[in-house]
């Protein structure tokens, strides 16, 4: 059955990954393949029943780290082209270097593909792991060695790098490529068998030391390794090379077309040598998947290096992988970025063979967009300044009404409590405006959001001339929402809390976390242009209401932009800023 997600909305957008698969479906290119209910090689399929799945692709990230947002537009292109073209996309890890991968990683990733809102199969079916291969990646080199496809090559790793040529010169050959077979299978079985040390010896595909593609140029693919695998322990101290892997596990899931990114293309001859000769020597079903290749994802004032995102945790320059000012997933969704924002990015900036740089405010309007319209309102006072009501009642209090949302009448209003004394926000007073403001300033009259017009009097400073308080009275019958509010016109609309009933709260306000849009450019250090000004944690004065938000709830602070609450805060309530209402950074 297909993946058992929903397919984003939109109109049918095409690109040339599209309309290559396209055309392989109107050829009829992979329909007469056949799936054995499980990966396999070609004595699993060849009997089965016609797969169901029209295509197949597949998500293999290594577990070496955490997912970061150059991931996710993988994960919804790959995800989303199973789903649009009635076929499978198989969540599969490449964990073939057992000295970075650890299960910790495993289960971050899974979580996040989740959370971007795929799966994989109503039980997780088509969750795999290359190291569910191992056995069969072994029984393939035998193969290949008995065919006179690989040998043992018993160089230093200088010996090899040395013999390989460059650009210019041609590779010299192994002195230990002529080999027989059978000194090869023997060789290769002691080295399975850890009867060699680490480096001693490595399996290498027999193609062509003169290739002028130099990925041709009998490359190895299994070294002697002696460490622990997450998940097959100590079985193994020989592991396969991702490029001889990679290839052969796509063809094990029926994977009709892999979608790599630009770095691979160099590698795609040497993927359809080694699928060619498997499968010329009965091992695989054809037809044979095949590779297509697209740009990455590259970001400014964005650094994705796995590398340095990891100094960056273990130094403290963040707080770790799911600061929220990290391009990790984990990252974004702490800072509150939705799955829906991203697959609208990933539709937006589409798919090409070209290498270019994405502004992360391409990003942060997808978000902005689907904020707007799930987001609640909600008023908050981010720099607060007392507000006194001179001829209201002391002690009175009452409920003025805000809507929720003001485009979904449905989603009602709530209660807002009014009392003498309020916050308002420092920059809504100004006690000598500059020409066109038109908020609080003597003399003027403002209207208080939801609430009422009020007449600023005067205001109150400390011994330095900080404006402390400012004074005003209100007008009784002006009050929003009642037959008098209409009398009163204003130019200004300033937003409010009751100091009473105000709940006080840390709000963290993050920014971008590179200065330059190019890092590192200038020194050729990422660490000189990391931006001081990434994190700002204040204090602020929310609508009570605020008060029993949980979880992942998002609000769009009204003037503010939209907020979310931190969840690696708890137990203390505290709110991180996902974006604001506009491109803000352009700006400055």
């Amino acid at each position: 059955m297909p993946n058992d997600s929903k397919t984003p909305e939109g109109a049918h957008v095409t690109n040339f990954i599209k309309q290559r698969i396209e055309a392989d479906l109107a050829a009829g290119k992979y329909a007469q393949r056949r799936w054995g209910g499980k990966p396999g090689k070609l004595v699993v399929h060849k009997d089965a029943p016609l797969d169901p799945a029209k295509i197949r692709t597949r998500f293999p990230p290594e577990p070496n780290g955490y997912l970061h947002i150059g991931h996710a537009k993988s994960v919804c292109l790959n995800f989303g082209l199973a789903q649009e073209y009635g076929g499978i996309c198989h969540m599969r890890f490449d964990d073939t270097n057992p000295e970075k991968e650890e299960q910790e990683y495993v289960e971050t990733i899974i979580d996040a593909v989740k959370w971007l809102g795929f799966g994989f199969g109503s039980r997780d079916e088509y969750l795999y792991f290359a190291s569910d291969y191992f056995d069969l990646m072994y029984e393939f080199a035998e193969c290949l060695i008995g065919h006179g496809d690989a040998y043992v090559d018993s160089q230093t790793p200088e010996e090899m790098q040395r013999s390989r040529g460059s650009f210019q010169e041609p590779g010299k050959d192994s002195p230990f490529r002529a080999r027989t077979p059978a000194e090869n299978l023997a060789l290769f079985r002691e080295m399975r068998d850890g009867k060699h040390p680490d480096g001693a010896h490595v399996l290498r595909a027999k193609i062509d030391m003169a290739s002028p593609n130099i990925n041709m140029r009998d490359p190895a693919i299994y070294r002697i390794k002696r460490a622990t695998h997450h998940r097959t322990g100590d079985k193994w101290c020989i592991y396969p090379m991702y490029t001889y892997a990679h290839p052969i596990e796509d063809a094990l899931e029926n994977i009709t077309h892999s979608i790599c990114t630009l770095e691979f293309e160099d590698q795609r001859p040497f993927y359809d040598w080694l699928l060619e000769k498997l499968a010329t020597h009965g091992m695989l079903q054809r037809p044979l998947p095949q590779q297509i290749e697209f740009s990455r994802l590259n970001m400014t004032y964005t650094v994705m290096s796995k590398r340095f995102l990891l100094k960056l945790v273990q130094e403290k320059y963040v707080d770790g992988w799911d600061d929220p000012r990290m391009p990790t997933l984990v990252g974004a969704r702490r800072r509150g970025f939705t799955p829906e924002g991203f697959r609208m990015f990933a539709e937006r900036i589409g798919v090409s063979k070209a290498d270019n740089s994405i502004d992360p405010s391409v990003l942060e309007d997808c978000m902005r967009e689907h904020l707007n319209e799930v987001a609640p309102r909600r008023i908050a006072v981010l720099d607060p300044l007392k507000l006194l009501i001179t001829n209201y009642p002391e002690g009175a209090s009452e409920e003025c009404l805000a809507p929720n949302h003001p485009q979904k009448p449905d989603w009602g209003k709530r209660p807002m409590p009014f009392s003498r004394e309020l916050w308002i926000e420092r920059e809504d007073f100004n006690e000598e405006p500059p020409k066109g403001y038109f908020r609080l300033f003597p003399g003027n009259s403002v209207r208080l959001k939801y609430g009422f017009v009020v007449k600023c009097t005067g205001c109150t400073k400390d011994a330095h001339g900080k404006v402390i308080e400012v004074m005003a009275e209100y007008h009784p019958d002006s009050k929003s929402g009642t037959p008098g509010a209409d009398h009163y016109k204003t130019k200004g609309v300033i937003h409010w809390v009751s100091a009473a009933h105000a709940y006080e709260a840390e709000v963290r306000l993050y920014d971008r976390l590179f200065k330059v849009a190019i890092p590192g450019k200038a020194t050729e250090n990422y660490l000189d242009d990391l931006n001081p000004d990434s994190l700002k944690v204040i204090r602020a004065y929310l609508e009570p209401s605020l008060r029993e938000a949980k979880g992942e709830d998002r609000f769009q602070f009204e003037r503010h932009g939209y907020f979310v609450i931190d969840a690696a805060n708890s137990p203390n309530l505290a709110f991180i800023r996902t974006v604001t209402l506009r491109d803000s950074w352009t700006a400055k």
